[in-house]
């Protein structure tokens, strides 16, 4: 099964993204894009990983559930995983508690919004969500290893916010693959399968730069399958629209829901080690801007 994936996207939570990149548009361009797997990755946080479960689901693409980090040196990591209850809980346990307090300011950032899947407003994060984390990226690439996700340093040739930028080399680490936006030397690969994906932080920019990946056939119908009465279920049985969620509540709001509790993650699961395991054989293909950024 050869497969488009994008593996980079920024809703309408994260302080520096559009606030038209509802999870339901995301989706929905990537599909139209021919792209099949596709990633949520807002920065510091996961509070639209359900709207973007149901929202996938519904467009027969496959989702994986992500939270691009900002850690104390600011060289971007991606951690993805495979159900939104587990990049919930993992936000809620390791990301949270190193998130500085600082609130929001609306005239300077942008609101920070969390939707379902119908584009309908829970709730407006009101802490700033672009601040570094009260880690560094050797821990946070770690913590995010023993909590099963893959874990992707994010754009590592950029001239900001990469391990380029900011420390000049690739750390080594528990990595199953580098972002990069063009071809990139050994010193920010080492050894590892490299992909591109498309950053989007505007509705223009989905699905700009997918990567193409090898997997193996089983664990992508079985999911597929999955999804499709996950589908069936949110259509008939949503969550009620509460428009008021404090910030202080939005974990246990959205953990406790109907959706995220029936989220197929057995399938999820099996689908994302057959991922692992072609992004360790470097069954890939990136689309790369036709010059390196960095030599």
């Amino acid at each position: 099964m050869i497969l488009k994936a994008d593996l980079h996207n920024h809703s309408c939570l994260s302080p520096c993204a559009s606030l038209q990149m509802s999870p339901a548009l995301i989706a929905a361009r990537e599909r139209a894009a021919g792209v099949g797997v596709v990633a949520l990755t807002d920065h510091n946080a996961a509070f639209n990983a359900p709207a973007f479960a149901v929202s996938c689901a519904r467009e027969g693409v496959l989702p994986l559930f992500g939270l691009e980090l900002n850690p104390r040196e600011e060289a971007h990591l991606l951690v993805l995983f495979a159900a939104p209850r587990l990049a919930l809980e993992f936000a809620r346990r390791v990301v949270a508690p190193l998130l500085p307090p600082i609130p929001l300011r609306p005239d300077v950032f942008g609101d920070q919004v969390v939707v379902d899947a119908d584009d309908n407003i829970l709730s407006f994060y009101d802490i700033w969500l672009g601040s570094a984390l009260d880690a560094s990226f050797d821990e946070l690439a770690l913590l995010a290893a023993g909590a099963g996700a893959l874990v992707i340093p994010a754009h590592v040739d950029r001239p900001a916010m990469s391990v380029y930028s900011q420390l000049g080399f690739l750390p080594y680490g528990p990595y199953d693959a580098v972002e990069s936006i063009g071809p990139v030397p050994a010193s920010l690969s080492r050894d590892f399968a490299v992909i591109s994906d498309s950053d989007a932080h505007y509705p223009e920019h989905i699905a700009r730069r997918p990567f193409q990946i090898e997997l193996p056939d089983e664990p992508f119908a079985a999911l597929c399958s999955a999804l499709s009465q996950f589908a069936k279920r949110e259509f008939s049985h949503a969550d009620s629209v509460n428009s008021d969620v404090p910030s202080t509540s939005l974990f246990d709001f959205l953990l406790n829901t109907d959706l995220v509790n029936t989220y197929p993650e057995k399938p999820a699961l099996d689908f994302i080690a057959g991922f692992r395991t072609a992004l360790y054989e470097k069954n890939v293909k990136p689309t790369h801007v036709s010059r390196p950024l960095v030599s």
